[in-house]
């Protein structure tokens, strides 16, 4: 910041001081996502195609909030919401241009989960006049936007179910606390599971999971934010069964489909619910499309008015990769974290930390969390390498999450030479390659 003047400038710059500040300012300061070291967080993939498509739709710079704004843009968010449905092993009953359910581009499976609490808040309010005590759940695996969701809906009760030894939701503890919420009064609303938690990748019981809510009258969110892009390659489709009663759906192509950050799919199973909720039409919104009844206005999909072109980039990555070539690129990735996984088994100083699913391996050094995070620091201090931690019942744990853009075989095998060295006892820290 520092390099950055304080104040804005009042004559125009040359376009080439603009360029120049890139590498002298910006460049310095970026953690670079795409590297083929980088096996921090989760993935946050691109490809040509993407940036490509995030070009164009920058350039058109046009605004898709009703049909009428951008038809063409509505087109093609309908048409590839609804590949994404087939691809995914999906229900029929969830395309756009059959239904009753549809699909619809959001920024992030955060908003999209804040926005489906406030959905099933309004569908069970539909002809009350008072707002009953609403309960919401998820595992205690489950990312903070559940949480966060609740408390933007205005959900008074948020429950952590526990998980059982796999970090899965524990059905029977779930069912145990909804119980006890309705004899204390309270009013049991959602239902939250995961297919890839952001801590260990766990994945909860959905069909289990689905059969309480089915009993119980609750709705059913899937947050599916990182395992589902999995779910094109056919083998991995078990993990969700169950997900086909769901009333909603969210996974990020940014994450493991080759699109870049923002670009975040919703189903819901019914739109009704979903556009009564969000819908408000002022007279300067009123058009003759609309008000025809023939086609979608992605406005009352979301909470913004205003919404980006982002269903382009994702056409060009579908057409540009192919659904095999997805697969080819997924498939590798869950390859190479198996093989690491391997390793990690029948290695005297490291254990896994929890079950390996996708591409992503929890594990630890045996001797306490001392000397994982000493093991992590030194990993982090090898130049263009970077993994992230966290705990798990005061356990420190590594995550090594395999699947950027440009992750090869070389660039893992690399890492796994480092992790080696680095955990066996009395090796100094260098880096093999």
């Amino acid at each position: 910041a520092a390099s950055i003047p304080a104040t804005a400038p009042e004559k125009p710059e040359r376009f080439e001081d603009l360029i120049g500040d890139l590498d002298k300012v910006v460049m310095p300061g970026i953690t670079h996502w795409q590297s083929p070291g980088w096996f921090a967080y989760y993935p946050a993939t691109t490809s040509g195609p993407s940036i490509l498509g995030e070009l164009v739709s920058a350039g058109l710079g046009v605004q898709g909030m009703l049909w009428s704004t951008s038809p063409a843009a509505t087109e093609i968010e309908n048409r590839v919401t609804d590949w994404l449905v087939d691809l995914l092993g999906l229900p029929a009953t969830w395309r756009n241009r059959t239904g009753p359910g549809g699909g619809v581009l959001q920024s992030s499976a955060s908003d999209s989960t804040h926005l489906i609490h406030v959905v099933a808040r309004e569908r069970a309010m539909a002809g009350q006049s008072q707002r009953p005590a609403f309960v919401a759940y998820t595992s205690a695996q489950a990312h903070s936007s559940v949480e966060k969701g609740a408390r933007v809906a205005c959900i008074e009760h948020f429950r952590a179910i526990d998980v059982d030894k796999n970090l899965s939701l524990d059905p029977v503890a779930l069912q145990a606390a909804i119980t006890a919420d309705r004899e204390a009064g309270l009013t049991p609303l959602i239902v939250t599971s995961c297919l890839g938690t952001t801590g260990t990748a766990a994945i909860d019981p959905i069909a289990a999971i689905a059969k309480i809510t089915s009993d119980e009258g609750l709705w059913h969110h899937v947050d599916a934010a990182y395992g589902g892009s999995a779910m094109i390659c056919p083998e991995q489709r078990h993990l969700q069964e169950g997900a086909a009663t769901a009333d909603s759906f969210t996974f990020n192509p940014h994450k493991w489909m080759f699109t870049n950050f923002d670009c975040n799919v919703l189903y819901v199973a019914d739109r009704t619910s979903l556009i009564d909720a969000m819908s408000i039409t002022p007279p300067y919104l009123k058009n003759a499309a609309s008000e025809s009844g023939k086609v979608i206005d992605y406005r009352d999909w979301q909470v913004p008015l205003g919404r980006r072109f982002r269903a382009l980039k994702l056409w060009w990555v579908l057409r540009s990769y192919g659904a095999e070539g997805i697969r080819h690129h997924l498939r590798e990735y869950i390859r190479l974290t198996e093989v690491v996984a391997a390793k990690i088994e029948q290695h005297d100083h490291l254990a896994l930390t929890a079950l390996v699913h996708f591409g992503l391996v929890c594990f630890h050094h045996r001797s306490g969390n001392e000397a994982t995070d000493a093991l992590l620091n030194t990993i982090n201090r090898v130049p263009n390498i970077f993994l992230t931690g966290s705990s798990l019942d005061s356990k420190h744990f590594i995550r090594l999450s395999i699947g950027s853009t440009s992750t090869t075989a070389e660039a893992v095998e690399r890492l796994w030479g480092i992790i080696d060295r680095a955990a066996s006892a009395n090796v100094p820290m260098s880096d093999p390659a």
